[in-house]
C-alpha cells in the first residue's frame, strides 16, 4: 500500500511524515481487534528489541541521541537497548563472554561484527518473512538504539509501543511496509490491524495502529520523555547508562495498584499497605552496563515500604570486611532500629488475616522461645555477616552430626553477653546434637556463632577480606552498604569447579568466573543497589 500525506499539505523539514498503512474504516476513535495486530505488523521490529535483550550482552551503551526524545512523557515504562555500541566498551565485552566456551560455540560473533546482523539472523530462523535481506532491507537504515514502552494516552490501557531509531527514513518505510506485507494475508491485501508507524527525523514509532503512532510522535513533540524531569532523575540517581537501561515512572505504581485486583492473598483483595505504597510510588531506573571489566547491573528507585528498617544501618560491611581472606562466599548486613518489628508490621499486613503485629510477635515468640522483637535484634547485633569457608563441603554438611568440620560461621558485632543469652534459649529448644550448631566463642565486641570450634576461631581472629582485591572489584560501595552479598569463586583453588565434579563442560564454563558481588544502601530517599560480575 501506498503512504499518504496529511490533508494539509506536504512535509517539510521537521514535519512528520505520516504513513497510513491500513487505516481503520471504524473511525479513528475505534481499534482494530486483538492486540497481537501489533505483533504481527511490528514483528521485525519488535523482535529486534526483544532479541536485543539476549545479545546485547556482547555490547555497551554509547552516547549519543536516546529513544526517550521520540516518546511522551506520559511514558510509564521504558526498556531501551543499544544495537551496535562501539570503542573500548564493546571490546570489553566481546573480550569477556568470549572467555566462556559456551559463548564461543554458540555465538558466532567478534570485536569488529554487526551485533544488528547477528540479532537479524537469529529472527530469521523463525520469521515468515524469508524474502527480508539485512544488506537490501535493514542495515541502509537501521540505527543503533531501540527501545520498548508503554505509553498512557488516555486509553483505558497503556499502549505498546516501539521505537527504532532510523538513519533513512524512505529506507525504513520500505522494510516496514515489506515487514507488513509477510506478515499478513497476502491473498487479501488487507492490513488491517496489523500495525502503523510514523517516522519523524531519527526516530520511528511502531504502534498497533497508525493513528497511535502519530499519537505517541505528536505528544513526544509536545513534551518528550527525555525531558521529564522524574526520568531525568531516576537516571541520573542510577549513574552512567549502559547497554539496557529500564525505567518506571511514578504513574506506573498507581496503575499497579489499581490492577492488582485478585493478587493478595489467596486470591483475595491485595492489603491496602501495598496498594498504598504503589499509589505512593516515585519511580526507579536500572541498568546494565560493563564497567571496568566486570558485568554490572545497578537499581536506584523508591524504597517503598521501607522505612529505614532494612537499609538504614550503616556498618554493613563492619562484619563481612573482618573475615579470612579465602572466604568463599558471605552475607553482611547491618539493621536499622526496630527492623525486625518493622517485618512484623508488613506481614501482619500482608497476611490477609485480622492478627495484629504484635499477635504475631507473640505467636513467633511462643514457638521459638525467644522474646521478639528484642531477641532478635540482639542476635544480629551492630553488624552481621554469614560465611562459608573456602574448603566446605557438602557432604560433611549434610551427614555430621555436631557440626565438627563444617566451616559456617556468624560473626557478629554487638553484645556478646546479650547474644549468648540469646543462644541459650534456642538450644533450649533444641537437642543436644542440634545445639552443637550453635556453639560460640567471643572477644570484646565480637562473637562468632557456629558449629566448628576451628573456623569460628578463624572468623573471630579477624581477617582481610574487605581489602582483597576480589572483594573490592565486586563490592565497590561496601563503605556505605546496609546489605552485601559476596561470593569468591576462586577461593580455595576454585570450589566452584571442584563442585560439579566430572562434568568437564559445565566446569570449562565456571573456570572463567571470578567474583560476584551485591550491595545495596538508602540514601535519603532513594534506595540503591549495585549487582557486579567479575571473570579471572
Amino acid at each position: 500500500m501506498s503512504s499518504t500525506l496529511p490533508p494539509d499539505g506536504p512535509t517539510g523539514p521537521g514535519t512528520p511524515e505520516y504513513l497510513q498503512q491500513g487505516s481503520d474504516p471504524q473511525g479513528p476513535g475505534r481499534r482494530p481487534a486483538g492486540r497481537t495486530a501489533l505483533v504481527a505488523g511490528g514483528a521485525v521490529a519488535g523482535l529486534l528489541v526483544v532479541a536485543g535483550g539476549i545479545w546485547a550482552a556482547t555490547s555497551f551503551f554509547s552516547s549519543g541521541p536516546q529513544p526517550a526524545e521520540a516518546l511522551p512523557a506520559g511514558t510509564i515504562g521504558y526498556a531501551s537497548i543499544d544495537l551496535d555500541p562501539s570503542g573500548s566498551q564493546k571490546i570489553e565485552a566481546v573480550k569477556m563472554l568470549r572467555k566462556f566456551p559456551a559463548f564461543t560455540d554458540h555465538v558466532d560473533l567478534g570485536i569488529k561484527d554487526d551485533i544488528r546482523r547477528a540479532i537479524f539472523d537469529e529472527i530469521q530462523k523463525e520469521s515468515p518473512c524469508e524474502g527480508l535481506d539485512y544488506d537490501d532491507d535493514i542495515e541502509p537504515w537501521i540505527g543503533d538504539r531501540a527501545a520498548v514502552a508503554a505509553v498512557d494516552l488516555g486509553e483505558d490501557q497503556p499502549s505498546p509501543v516501539f521505537v527504532l531509531q532510523v538513519s533513512d527514513a524512505d529506507a525504513a518505510d520500505a522494510a516496514l511496509k515489506k515487514i507488513q506485507a509477510c506478515t499478513t494475508d497476502s491473498s487479501s491485501g488487507d492490513t488491517e490491524g496489523a500495525g502503523g508507524w510514523s517516522i519523524d527525523g531519527d526516530w520511528a514509532v511502531v504502534a498497533e495502529t497508525e493513528d497511535l503512532a502519530q499519537q505517541v510522535a505528536d505528544e513526544a513533540a509536545k513534551a518528550s520523555l527525555a525531558d521529564d524531569e522524574d526520568y531525568q532523575h531516576w537516571m541520573d540517581e542510577v549513574g552512567d547508562a549502559g547497554i539496557i537501561n529500564l525505567y518506571a515512572a511514578p504513574a506506573a505504581g498507581s496503575y499497579l495498584a489499581d490492577n492488582l485486583g485478585g493478587f493478595g492473598p489467596m486470591g483475595g483483595t491485595a492489603p491496602s499497605e501495598a496498594t498504598g505504597a504503589l499509589k505512593n510510588f516515585k519511580g526507579m531506573a536500572a541498568t546494565l552496563r560493563f564497567d571496568g571489566g566486570a558485568l554490572e547491573f545497578e537499581v536506584a528507585g523508591d524504597p517503598g515500604v521501607d522505612q529505614g528498617q532494612f537499609l538504614g544501618g550503616d556498618q554493613g560491611d563492619d562484619a563481612i570486611a573482618s573475615l579470612p581472606e579465602d572466604t568463599a562466599a558471605a552475607i553482611g548486613a547491618s539493621f536499622g532500629k526496630g527492623w525486625f518489628s518493622g517485618i512484623a508490621d508488613q506481614l501482619a499486613a500482608y497476611s490477609g488475616s485480622d492478627m495484629s503485629a504484635q499477635e504475631f510477635l507473640d505467636d513467633m515468640s511462643q514457638q521459638s522461645g525467644l522474646d521478639l522483637p528484642d531477641d532478635v535484634e540482639t542476635l544480629v547485633g551492630d553488624s552481621i555477616a554469614v560465611s562459608i569457608g573456602s574448603d566446605f563441603d557438602p557432604e560433611t554438611f549434610f551427614n555430621s552430626t555436631n557440626g565438627d568440620g563444617v566451616p559456617v560461621a556468624a560473626k557478629v558485632k554487638g553484645d556478646p553477653a546479650a547474644i549468648e543469652d540469646v543462644l541459650a534459649k534456642l538450644q533450649g529448644q533444641m537437642g543436644t546434637e542440634e545445639g552443637a550448631f550453635v556453639g560460640s566463642d567471643s572477644d570484646g565486641d565480637w562473637i562468632a556463632i557456629g558449629p566448628d570450634a576451628d573456623y569460628r576461631k578463624q572468623v573471630l581472629d579477624g581477617g582481610s577480606l574487605g581489602d582483597s582485591a576480589v572483594f573490592k572489584d565486586v563490592v565497590p560501595d561496601a563503605g556505605k552498604a546496609s546489605l552485601i552479598i559476596f561470593v569468591n569463586f576462586d577461593a580455595g583453588d576454585g570450589w566452584l569447579v571442584k563442585a560439579v565434579g566430572d562434568d568437564q563442560e559445565t566446569a570449562d564454563n565456571l573456570e572463567p568466573l571470578g567474583g560476584l558481588g551485591m550491595s545495596a544502601w538508602r540514601d535519603g530517599d532513594t534506595s540503591h543497589a549495585v549487582l557486579r560480575l567479575t571473570t579471572d
